[in-house]
């Protein structure tokens, strides 16, 4: 896709590769199917006035105008392997081409090249610039680490294709007769065209360049994981044992370090999407799939619990503007819709995986927003919860989270209101004291 542009397919083929070996072994593929709820929650708007999270974040998101789209590419005559995949695909998907596709085989270094190229509009530099102090005084990434920085490392090291939404056009590392490993990176990426074909997914980039974080990860996790099901099942139909189990030690390149946070981010869609995409095609098969794409989900909380889908819609929250009492000079800084698996990926850092998924799991809605005085940063994270007890749960690990800060951190835990639980993250002591009065 032009924004996320398919990252990290490189660890959907690991995710390939084991899957071979366990089903070598004789495991168990495939989640049990879910039930959906028959009612749909019609949840309340967010306060949108002047002061309000959603106002702020209006205008502090700034991607400019898009790009202007390449020319397509120039026609020529496919490659039969690439064309034995593209029918394998449209037999797996159950769909059609309704256009052509064209699949060029580069080089890393010419991938990389077309990655850039748009990488610009992708991840605005402002924008990431103020939310990496966001991130900083929250706690999830380290001080003076850039959001923009561990992203472009982290595509640069790990992505082996992409799918462009403008041109239609597909790039892959590899060449004209491709391999087992080419093979199934193309699947990969043959199945985002023929979604995008049929189902149009330039909504996802509305939804990312409005930052709407929640509905958007939601979608990608969708668009990814169903992408990384169809990959895997091309895999285990149309390749021989030893070539599945080959798929396992594929490499993307060199791999830079990317801060955890931020790969764990880029990664959570192609495995939570594809365990959602298991449990609909468990359910209703490919029809419950493309009905997903017509009815995108709306949080990560209806990835994270298939059953929750499509009726299961987040609670607004709102924080409002707490610049006035912060003092002269303060600002809004970022504001940023938080879900269900921000705060799972968040937890999890310093938190034992089942703990965090435990503390995360009732998850109604939440929002964090940020100011700033120039150097100082304030933020305050407000989320709601399914029940009183949820809240406390989240608010009891919250606490031990910051408690477990490394080198210690300016943050705390408001007492619980109901089924609402607020945390404060600072700079520093005098801002979060601040921060706490005005709060």
């Amino acid at each position: 896709m032009r924004l996320a542009r398919a990252l990290a397919v490189v660890v959907a083929l690991a995710l390939v590769g084991a899957a071979c070996q366990q089903d070598a072994d004789g495991g168990n593929r495939t989640p049990s199917p879910t039930s959906v709820p028959s009612v749909r929650e019609s949840p309340s708007q967010p306060p949108s006035g002047e002061g309000s999270a959603a106002a702020a974040l209006e205008r502090l998101c700034d991607y400019g105008p898009p790009p202007g789209s390449e020319p397509p590419p120039a026609e020529g005559p496919t490659p039969d392997a690439v064309a034995e995949v593209q029918e394998a695909v449209e037999e797996l998907r159950g769909l059609d081409f309704t256009e052509r596709v064209v699949a060029d085989s580069a080089t890393r270094a010419e991938l990389v090249d077309g990655l850039e190229e748009s990488f610009d509009y992708s991840f605005p530099e402002e924008l990431l610039g103020r939310r990496s102090r966001a991130w900083q005084a929250i706690g999830v990434i380290p001080p003076e680490t850039s959001i923009r920085d561990e992203l472009e490392a982290f595509a640069s090291g790990q992505v082996i294709g992409y799918y462009d939404t403008l041109t239609g056009e597909l790039v892959f590392i590899g060449t004209d007769d491709p391999s087992p490993v080419e093979r199934v990176t193309l699947a990969h990426e043959l199945t985002h065209a023929i979604d995008d074909q049929n189902f149009g997914l330039e909504r996802l980039d509305v939804l990312l360049t409005s930052c709407r974080d929640e509905a958007a990860s939601a979608a990608v996790a969708l668009v990814e994981g169903n992408a990384t099901y169809f990959m895997t099942a091309y895999a285990f139909r149309y390749l021989t044992p030893e070539e599945q189990l080959s798929l396992g030690e594929a490499g993307g390149g060199e791999q830079a370090e990317v801060a955890p946070f931020v790969e764990r981010q880029q990664v959570w869609p192609y495995v939570a999407g594809q365990t959602f995409v298991t449990a609909l095609s468990n359910e209703g098969g490919v029809d419950a799939i493309d009905e997903a794409f017509r009815d995108l989900p709306v949080s990560t909380e209806q990835i994270l619990h298939p059953e929750r889908y499509p009726n299961d819609v987040p609670t607004p929250v709102d924080v409002t503007d707490l610049a006035p009492a912060l003092g002269s000079g303060w600002e809004d800084l970022d504001v940023q819709e938080v879900g269900e698996a921000w705060l799972l990926l968040a937890l999890d850092l310093r938190l034992e995986t089942g703990t965090a998924e435990d503390a995360a799991a009732g998850w109604d809605g939440g929002v964090y927003r940020a100011w700033t005085d120039g150097e100082q940063v304030a933020v305050v994270l407000s989320t709601v919860w399914d029940s009183a007890e949820d809240a406390s749960a989240f608010a009891d690990a919250m606490r031990e989270w910051i408690a477990g800060s490394p080198d210690g951190q300016a943050a705390a835990v408001l007492p619980v209101e109901g089924s609402s639980v607020r945390a404060l993250f600072a700079s520093d002591a005098a801002a979060l004291e601040a921060l706490r009065a005005a709060a």
